[in-house]
Order: C-alpha cells, then structure tokens, then sequence
C-alpha cells in the first residue's frame, strides 16, 4: 500500500466534509448524516492497518485565550491523536476516539446523546473533554468546553448568572425550543470537566485553564457540598434544594464521589479543605454498601443525620436504591484513586464490596445489569458498560478475571469504533475510559504542576 496513515486520514476528513455538504442539500436528517460521515471513516480507517506510521503531536493551542471563552484551534488531520507505542488496546483507543468524534460530537462541539431524543448533558461535554486531554487532542477540548461555557449557563429567573457550574440537560422542550430544560446541575459532570481543566492546563501549558477550574471549584465547593451534624463534610449531586429533602436527610449518588479528583483539587485550590471530600467519600462507599445484602453501591442511598444511618430512597422517588447503571462507576472512580493515588482505603473497598460479582461472574461468566437490595437479578440481561467499568477494578485485585473480562465482553463487543451499538453514548465513554493505561497518566505530569508555571501565582 502506497498511502501512509496521515494520507488516509486526510482523505478521510475531506471525504466526511464533502459527505456533510451532500446530505444538507439532500435534507437528511442529522443523525442520517452521521451515520454516512461516520462510515466513510470507518472505511478509511480500516486501510490504517496496512501501515504503520507515527503521527507527530497536534499543534498547540496559542495560549492567549479567555478562561470565559476558550477557543477551538486548527490541527492537522483531524485532530488523529498519538498515543505510542502502537498496541492492540492504544489502536482501539486512537479509532474508536475518530469514530465518536464523527458520529456524537458536532461541529460546535455539542455531544448528542441519540438514545434520550438527540438531548446534550454536562455529562457528555465532560467525558469528552476527559477523553481529548488524555489522548492529547487540544481542539476537541476546546470545542467541546466552549460550547458547554456558552450553552449550559444557570442563569436565575431574570436571567443573571447564578454561579459557574452547567446545567445537565439541554435539548428540546415540549414546544420545540432547544436550549436548557433542567437548570439542576450534576456534580460528577463538573467533578470531571474540572479534572479535565487541570490536566489540560499542565499537559498543555494553558495557565487560563486551570483559572477556570480554580472558579469552579469555589462554586462546587459552595453549592455542592454540605457539612453534617457529624462533622463530616458530604458532596451532593447537584444543588442543595434538589438533594436535601428535610434538614435530617440528604440523597447521596456513590458514583459522583471521586476522591483521585479530590487529591486533585486539594493539590491547586488549598483554601477549601478538599481533603475531607475524600474521607466523606469512604465513609459513604463502605457504609452505603451495607444497605445492600451483598454489599454493593446502590445508583442512589439515602444518610439520615439522626441517626447516622444509611437507608434506601424511599419507593415513591424517582431515583432508586439498586445496583445498575450509576453505580456501575464507582469501581472506575476508586480504582483511579488506587492506582494513581496508592491508596488503601481504595483497594479494601474494592476487594470487599467487588466480592458478590466476583463470586457471579466465576459461576456464570455473566453479570446481570440490575440487582436489588437483595442480591436479586432485576433484568435478564447483562450491559457491557459494566463489565467496561470493572475491568480497572479487576485488573487491580483479580486480573484472572480482568483479563477474562476484557477478552469474553469488551473486546468482543468492539466493531470498527464502535462499543455495541452506534447509538450508544453512554457505553462508548465507559468502555473508553476503562482502557486507558493507568502508565499514560502516571508517567505524565497530570499530577504535578508544570515547571513553567507556578500554579499558586495564578488569580483565585
């Protein structure tokens, strides 16, 4: 084959942008669009695998850009990132990144979620600003948190801005407008777009990032977290008015708790004791667990200051007290926290509450999507969203079973970029995440500041 892969790739995007201009004077819709674009790249992409060529880093951002406003810049081919050596898991990385751009990211940078009526969460903008620092793709971050800056605003009834954390939902309401239909915010969403700001500004070198983190920060600090009788200080899920129902009683979700993000903020914004996020944080993932006969995390949990006890969401709520698809992140989010921070506190929790899955998965080979309370399987099916998520989690306690994992579930359900099916958002980003090497972020300055910087001179 005469093409190397940055030829390949280049006719790859200048084929999706003459695709894009044939489909709007056709009338497709936009998602019939995506699906043309994101086949011509997967037809490119699968040439790749006759060559093997290295590509240079993206240029880098000019670092003149507002904290308010980033901008996107112009990189070559694509923004194709480079991750080296070339392996099997880095090459899945590198396609199925091309492919979620093409087919869930829009040129604005809007994330669509085409599973829930083609809606755009905080959520979404966050995982792919997490992905793009950590594949080193500075116009994709960009893209994406500019369009979040300009679109998911809390602004009060006469339309000033409330604070600097984004509304999770903005789609279409019930008379056709787009735009923000829940003014809530959700804190895992902006736990992850912060860390994702302190990363770009250290990988980078973009000192306005981590501005911008440091002011959300304050604002999560303030309106997400709440102290209880105990003395403990808790982070909620969103605003206190949607998540204390009675000055007794606060709802907690255990995968929006992140204590790798904690050691984090504490490490760039030490006026705000973010240390005792990550105590709190234990304090609800082992006790929280007890609710459950077979000590699993539950998407949601109840903790009574009264009595200083945990307790299901009563049955009537929308939100609920089983094992499924939030829960599913809490073995990511502690498994960060042991592989890069050594702590212990994360490895015991993951051998004890793991061990019922363990048990299932070493008699069946197959893990049920939801369980109750009891132990009991809900649904007949299984989701490969959380084997993505326990895959880091077993490759620290049990790789037998990582390794099982990760050849009997993930990689079967991998085709040309895509995880299951082309629609599905949500296991695109689990699966990703769950592959990244735990080496490519401790081998970089992710966690250090960066020597041209200091990061104490720069503004509050």
């Amino acid at each position: 084959m005469t093409n190397d892969k940055g030829k390949i790739i280049d006719l790859g995007g200048k084929l999706a942008r003459v695709l894009k201009s044939w489909v709007r004077s056709r009338h497709f819709s936009a998602r019939s669009a995506k699906a043309l674009t994101t086949s011509a790249m997967l037809l490119l992409l699968n040439l790749t695998s006759c060559v093997s060529i290295k590509f240079s880093e993206p240029e880098q951002p000019e670092a003149s850009v507002s904290p308010s406003q980033p901008t996107a810049t112009t990189s070559p081919v694509a923004d194709f990132p480079t991750l080296s050596p070339s392996t099997a898991i880095q090459d899945i990385l590198e396609q199925s990144w091309v492919i979620y751009k093409q087919q869930f990211i829009q040129e604005d940078g809007r994330v669509i979620d085409y599973e829930a009526s083609d809606r755009s969460t905080s959520e979404g903008q966050a995982y792919a600003m997490l992905r793009a620092v950590l594949i080193n793709d500075p116009s994709t971050f960009a893209l994406t948190l500019n369009w979040a800056e300009e679109n998911l605003h809390r602004l009060s009834k006469t339309g000033e801005l409330e604070d600097n954390l984004w509304v999770w939902l903005w789609g279409q309401d019930d008379e056709g407008n787009w735009g923000a239909i829940d003014r809530n915010f959700a804190s895992d969403a902006d736990i992850d777009a912060i860390t994702a700001l302190i990363w770009a500004y250290r990988r980078w070198n973009r000192p306005e990032y981590l501005e911008l983190a440091r002011i959300k920060l304050r604002d999560l600090w303030e309106y997400s977290t709440i102290a209880g009788p105990d003395g403990k200080r808790y982070l909620l899920p969103g605003p206190k008015e949607a998540f204390v129902p009675s000055p007794s009683t606060i709802y907690l979700n255990p995968s929006y708790l992140a204590p790798y993000a904690f050691r984090l903020f504490a490490q760039v914004d030490p006026e705000r004791n973010w240390l005792s996020l990550v105590d709190s944080s234990y304090y609800v993932l082992e006790n929280s667990s007890q609710v459950s006969a077979v000590g699993l995390p539950s998407d949601w949990i109840a903790l009574d200051f009264k009595t200083n006890q945990f307790q299901s969401i009563p049955s009537k709520s929308k939100l609920k007290s089983v094992y499924s698809f939030d829960a599913y992140r809490v073995w990511w989010r502690v498994a960060w926290d042991a592989e890069w921070f050594q702590s212990t506190e994360a490895l015991n929790y993951l051998k004890t509450a793991t061990q019922y899955l363990q048990d299932q998965w070493q008699s069946t080979s197959r893990l049920p999507a939801r369980i109750n309370l009891d132990g009991e399987s809900l649904v007949k099916y299984d989701a490969t969203s959380q084997y993505a998520m326990l895959y880091p989690a077993m490759r620290l306690i049990n790789p037998a079973i990582a390794e099982q994992i990760l050849e009997g579930k993930l990689l079967p359900q991998y085709n040309q970029g895509i995880w299951d099916d082309e629609s599905a958002y949500y296991t695109q980003n689990l699966a990703w995440i769950a592959l990244i090497s735990p080496d490519l972020v401790k081998n970089s300055q992710f966690f250090q500041p960066q020597p041209q910087f200091s990061e104490k001179s720069i503004k509050q």
